[in-house]
């Protein structure tokens, strides 16, 4: 453990983290408690997750599919029926797979610039005054949040629950992650978390964000997927394709790559003043994630990576 700490505390300064910057690194592996370290924060320190918020989207949407309520095939103006004709055309996996075609965020956000707290509701209202799509839906993969808040409305809807309160019973509770929830407000963070450098606080949007959790269950999330304990691992790892069959290296919610011949999920989270990378080798039972807040640089990337090189170079 002194060893994993040297190195951990050696990658964190390579990277040009100072020692007085607020972040959390952690790993865990098997069933062995998890090791972390942490500085200005902790392991139990409620901090946003920005886009590591789509994967829990994603196993919402998973958990419904298993169930029967959603399909994913099904078009997304079924859910949301006040979007223009062309939500006709995308599907619930255009939108898992970020291949719907959706206006680009920017363009969204041009619309939505005097919303401060970035509502789902203010997002899809701004969508309802496009008349045209990007791109046709499964050309091309183009990253949208905007897709994301699409599919937590479709989630809310085939549960007949909130996100929040369907996200807690089935998602959150089973793996024993107390500490994690969706938060839509009122107020900018839910009580007793970090809150984020001003003017920007954490938008309020559910599915492209919305989650607020800890670094330790972070971990036993990453953990639970490794073991399925959801019962959905196999789908939410199932890379998407094109409509030509070109495929993606993005499953649901989650990038799908490689690093020292090892099959990794991972995915960032980023907001103003916040870093988040969460990664996971299930053929290790290896999790790990690194969490900074009043960070605007990439270097959580780097120490990800040289964690990846020390234990897929370990016999």
């Amino acid at each position: 453990m002194l060893q994993l700490h040297q190195r951990v505390t050696a990658l964190l300064s390579e990277a040009g983290y100072r020692s007085d910057e607020p972040l959390a690194v952690g790993l865990q592996r098997g069933g062995v408690p998890p090791f972390s370290l942490a500085q200005g924060l902790t392991a139990t320190t409620l901090v946003y997750a920005a886009s590591l918020s789509k994967q829990m989207t994603a196993a919402c949407a998973a958990l419904l599919t298993q169930q029967g309520a959603l399909d994913v095939e099904s078009p997304l103006s079924h859910w949301l029926p006040q979007l223009p004709a062309w939500a006709g055309t995308i599907t619930l996996r255009h939108l898992i797979h970020h291949t719907a075609g959706l206006p680009a965020d920017h363009k969204i956000d041009a619309i939505i610039a005097g919303d401060p707290d970035r509502t789902s509701s203010g997002i899809i209202q701004a969508l309802t005054q496009f008349p045209a799509l990007d791109h046709p839906p499964g050309t091309a993969h183009v990253y949208s949040n905007a897709g994301y808040v699409c599919l937590a409305a479709a989630v809310e809807r085939a549960a007949d629950l909130p996100l929040p309160e369907f996200a807690r019973r089935h998602l959150f509770v089973p793996p024993a992650m107390p500490d994690t929830r969706y938060w839509a407000g009122p107020d900018p963070v839910p009580p007793g978390a970090a809150p984020l450098v001003r003017p920007h606080p954490a938008p309020l949007s559910l599915g492209d964000g919305g989650v607020w959790t800890t670094l330790n269950d972070l971990l036993r999330w990453g953990q639970a997927l490794n073991a399925d304990e959801l019962g959905i691992s196999a789908l939410l790892q199932t890379p998407g394709h094109l409509n030509d069959g070109t495929p993606l290296d993005y499953a649901w919610g989650i990038g799908v790559r490689s690093h020292g011949g090892y099959r990794v999920y991972r995915h960032g989270g980023g907001w103003t003043g916040l870093r988040a990378l969460h990664a996971r080798v299930p053929e290790l039972d290896l999790t790990m994630a690194v969490i900074a807040i009043n960070d605007h640089t990439e270097r959580r990337i780097p120490v990800i990576n040289g964690l990846l090189d020390e234990v897929t170079s370990s016999p």
